[in-house]
């Protein structure tokens, strides 16, 4: 389990007037961080991609991939300390949601032959500010922050990424950046699930029944705390040796789906007012019958299907910033990193999230949090910028 130490999920923005004398690097230093090679041209960057889609063999290691660049005035380009997977990345390999995804990405894809490759995964990112557009105005190079990546988007599996700042927050100083990036994704996904889908919120939630089915895994760790948090009470259901870190994170009641029929184990049991589902398969076949009847009692699935629910639910447009920005809400979130792997094991990484009965996030380390101390300067910075638009 990760570290016990605390944080506060919503972090004020802060730090509007840093200046680049905070921290530098050397000019040398930056363009070795992402050039390491003297064949490669002076715009690139290492990075993780699929040139098609498939099963594991198709991630490929690439330092020739371009350096994104600042397109509009509301951007900022991020150096990704850490980043971690979830389902949606699996599936995304394997080409779920690909039709629908390049609609987002070119709306006319399907009269151009408009191609997605090289695609670049991860939807997580913990990470350093290195440069900002003319408009921005929460963030400046330096800044430690975290995202949640819109999937029609470039990932977090390179060394550096580009997003509007309304897609990033500060990261809070208390955690890493290994912990911070195990958060957005789940985090987002939860709170649009319960609250914009479930009608939960720190009001509405006192004395809710509310089942999580497959409550080990990221989603459902960062859903038992958030409801705890709310005041709700909390059934799960899990194997036997998950129920100490569900019970630690605060379940009241948990059901070992490996005693027994689950269904009639929660039949035993008081009905429900909302059901997160986790695990899909069968469950939706009997999960219905255990909601309380005419009281708006609600079902929600997060498997079937994964894009278009979490899509409908506002997740893809930036609901993280949402997260993190509510006024008058603090609660304490316990991060829950399962298992940590270089950047050179990527693959590693997915296969050990394949695997299924996950006990948190499975977290990659991009680069080493020492760097994230410094901040490339601007001259370098520009120098490199200016190199990407001459190739």
């Amino acid at each position: 389990m990760a570290s016990a130490r605390v944080l506060c999920l919503f972090n004020r923005k802060v730090g509007l007037n840093k200046t680049l004398a905070q921290a530098r690097c050397s000019s040398v230093r930056f363009r070795r961080n992402i050039c390491s090679s003297p064949s490669r041209p002076q715009s690139c960057m290492s990075s993780w991609v699929i040139d098609q889609y498939g099963t594991n063999g198709v991630l490929k290691y690439t330092e020739e991939v371009p350096i994104p660049t600042i397109n509009s005035a509301n951007e900022v380009m991020i150096k990704v300390i850490a980043a971690s997977l979830n389902p949606l990345d699996v599936a995304m390999r394997g080409g779920y949601g690909a039709t629908l995804l390049n609609l987002r990405r070119d709306p006319l894809s399907f009269m151009n032959n408009y191609n997605e490759f090289p695609l670049i995964l991860g939807r997580d990112l913990s990470g350093v500010v290195v440069d900002c557009g003319s408009k921005v105005n929460h963030f400046a190079p330096g800044d430690e922050v975290w995202a949640a990546i819109p999937p029609w988007k470039q990932g977090s599996l390179a060394e550096y990424v580009t997003l509007t700042e309304y897609e990033v927050s500060h990261k809070p100083r208390s955690v890493s950046h290994i912990e911070a990036a195990s958060f957005p994704y789940v985090a987002s996904t939860a709170v649009s699930a319960l609250g914009h889908t479930g009608g939960l919120c720190s009001e509405s939630s006192s004395n809710k029944r509310v089942l999580i089915t497959g409550a080990s895994g990221g989603v459902g760790t960062f859903s038992i705390q958030l409801l705890k948090a709310w005041g709700a009470h909390v059934t799960v259901t899990c194997s036997q040796n998950a129920e100490g870190l569900v019970r630690g994170l605060g379940a009241d009641e948990v059901v070992d789906y490996t005693a027994g029929d689950v269904a009639e184990q929660l039949e035993m049991m008081e009905k429900f007012d909302v059901i997160l589902d986790n695990v899909g398969g069968d469950t939706e076949q009997w999960a219905t019958s255990l909601l309380k009847p005419w009281s708006g009692a609600k079902y929600v699935t997060l498997v079937s299907p994964l894009l278009l629910n979490t899509d409908s639910m506002g997740l893809l447009d930036g609901t993280f910033q949402a997260v993190l920005t509510l006024h008058n809400t603090a609660f304490q979130i316990l991060p829950v990193v399962e298992a940590q792997f270089p950047f050179a094991h990527v693959p590693q990484a997915f296969q050990k999230l394949e695997e299924g009965h996950a006990r948190g996030k499975t977290v990659i380390k991009v680069a080493e949090e020492d760097d994230s101390c410094c901040t490339e300067s601007a001259d370098s910075l520009h120098e490199v910028q200016g190199a990407t638009r001459q190739n």
